[in-house]
């Protein structure tokens, strides 16, 4: 049941990055938070099969960090991405 906290940590933690990092106009506003949120709920999981405690502050923090982590750095990719294709884009238009 304490996942859920930690799920919603990170999903609030999510939508705080996205707001937080720069081009947010290129991506929607579900992407940051819903990879944040995954990669908690996975890592989380992770963690108490390997015999971490729900009260270990450990298992917190990594999963959370975790998240959060990989919801910032492939947002960064994806929106340099967005942006060096639009880039293309409006070379091949001519514009």
């Amino acid at each position: 049941m304490y996942i859920l906290l930690a799920l919603i940590a990170a999903c609030s933690l999510g939508v705080a990055l996205h707001f937080a990092l720069p081009q947010r106009q290129l991506r929607g506003v579900a992407v940051t938070p819903a990879i944040a949120t995954a990669t908690t709920a996975a890592v989380y999981t992770i963690m108490q099969w390997t015999g971490v405690g729900e009260g270990d502050v450990l298992l917190w923090v990594v999963s959370i960090g975790a998240g959060l982590a990989l919801a910032a750095a492939s947002t960064l990719v994806l929106t340099s991405q967005r942006t060096r294709r639009d880039t293309l884009e409006k070379q091949s238009l001519g514009i």
